[in-house]
């Protein structure tokens, strides 16, 4: 079992509730890494008796750190209809809420379609260096930049808060919705690029919309996926965040957006 899946690993525990645990392997600055979390209650869902369909759309509230152990996920069913099933997820852990959840699953029908936003120009991945962090999540991922790395704490402002970046799991694993979702959480905190330097900042809340159907997903494989982020607005202590993924073949994958607090 990969590190990730060992992560979002659920285990029944009557009801529509399920038991896991943190990995350590996915330990960010404080508690675990966000998209992991959200991963989890995704798979939550798709683990439920009476889930149907794919996942179309997740919104995450980070409500409080996540200590390393044990936690709970209660997943509700509020409503199924012909097309789409509406859920509401908690994550408790020592009897507290700790992440809230709301999410549409839907079943996907063949019909015109279009895409109005094109992936943006990038080198291939395999001739741009790998990306280092010390953050210890990080090392899951084969990331690599092709505009704008995490800056050093000596870099320098930026005009623009947008990164281009390809990304797979380290070592290769294919794609599916779950670890899509880990993806969309995959971009640093914009304001650091802005800004030139660390800050202190954390997601309060990321929605994910899911465009690719699971046949797409499982053709994009365990191959690189290209994303690109970028901040509108800058504001009185939060700003936020919306990131677009392809895959290599030029499928759109997702697009997430966030809101995430910072000091400074």
């Amino acid at each position: 079992m990969s590190v990730f899946d060992k992560a979002i690993d659920l285990q029944p525990d009557g009801d529509g509730r399920f038991r896991g645990s943190t990995v350590p392997e996915w330990a960010n600055m404080v508690g675990p890494f966000g998209g992991i979390t959200a991963a989890a209650l995704v798979r939550a869902i798709q683990l439920h008796p009476e889930c149907h369909g794919d996942p179309i759309a997740v919104t995450v509230n980070y409500v409080a750190p996540i200590a390393d152990g044990d936690f709970d996920v209660e997943t509700k069913l509020v409503r199924t209809n012909r097309s789409n099933q509406h859920w509401i997820v908690e994550q408790h852990q020592s009897g507290e809420v700790k992440t809230t959840a709301t999410a549409v699953f839907g079943v996907r029908r063949d019909t015109w379609a279009d895409a109005e936003l094109a992936p943006p120009p990038a080198l291939d991945p395999d001739g741009l260096a790998q990306a280092e962090s010390p953050l210890t999540w990080f090392s899951n991922y084969d990331i690599r930049y092709v505009d704008g790395a995490v800056p050093t704490i000596e870099g320098t402002a930026s005009a623009s808060s947008t990164t281009t970046l390809w990304v797979r799991h380290n070592p290769p694993r294919p794609l599916d919705f779950a670890a899509l979702t880990a993806v969309g959480d995959i971009f640093y905190p914009r304001v650091f690029r802005r800004r030139g330097q660390f800050l202190p900042a954390g997601t309060v809340t990321l929605t994910i919309y899911f465009h690719a159907s699971g046949d797409e997903i499982t053709a994009a494989g365990a191959d690189y996926v290209l994303g690109t982020a970028r901040a509108h607005q800058f504001t009185r202590g939060y700003f936020d965040q919306t990131a677009h993924l392809w895959s290599r073949g030029g499928t759109p994958l997702a697009t997430s957006h966030q809101y995430v607090y910072f000091k400074g």
